[in-house]
């Protein structure tokens, strides 16, 4: 297959204990009731949490934005879910807000399945979908220095501290952060753990394309 820069990413990533796809409006129920138990363990790093909870319909709307701009290619928002899809371990995407060459990787992990490599394994499932199906030539991830578990994801599958940019974004406890910059390049992804992530890749026919 070729491999187009800037195509739409897989809507289905299947790894070794999850299941990472495009949110539908169907998952408001489910995603609610995992950020309301979840509150407090997201509050603190997450400024979006500052807004929670939401009522149902916001959330209903919110989902179908989330599904518009990934069938448009504009942004590639994602759920983490269990192999049975009837759990949710968390959020993650592949965020266009670093151009045309370049993912930017954010994630949340519920706090009952945190410490169980989740976050890890969905983190490098989706550089791999980044460099080998959209070609990208970088791909980041930024966070808070305070957040060590968040960090040492990076730091786990060969990505680079580039930077530490002081005062650079605004924390959900409205005060102004230093966020850490990491990266990967394409040039260093075939030396990486990364690589060798197990995943299976789909469109949005089912169709396997990685």
């Amino acid at each position: 297959m070729s491999h187009v820069r800037g195509r739409s990413p897989a809507y289905r990533i299947v790894t070794a204990r999850l299941v990472i796809r495009c949110w539908a409006p169907t998952d408001a129920p489910l995603m609610s009731a995992a950020i309301e138990a979840n509150l407090e363990h997201l509050r603190p790093w997450m400024p979006w949490a500052m807004s929670e909870p939401i009522s149902l319909d916001a959330r209903i709307e919110w989902l179908r934005k989330c599904r518009g701009e990934f069938d448009l290619g504009r942004d590639f928002v994602y759920g983490i879910f269990d192999p049975a899809e009837k759990v949710l371990v968390g959020g993650t995407g592949l965020h266009t807000r670093g151009g045309p060459v370049a993912r930017e990787i954010g994630y949340w992990i519920a706090k009952e399945h945190t410490r169980q490599g989740y976050c890890t394994e969905a983190t490098a499932a989706l550089t791999k979908i980044a460099f080998l199906l959209e070609s990208m030539d970088r791909v980041e991830i930024h966070c808070d220095p305070r957040n060590t578990a968040s960090a040492a994801v990076p730091s786990r599958l060969g990505f680079t501290h580039e930077a530490t940019l002081r005062r650079r974004t605004k924390g959900s406890d409205g005060q102004l952060r230093d966020s850490m910059v990491w990266s990967l390049l394409a040039s260093q992804f075939p030396s990486s753990p990364c690589a060798g992530a197990e995943m299976t890749a789909f469109d949005c026919l089912g169709r396997r394309i990685l």
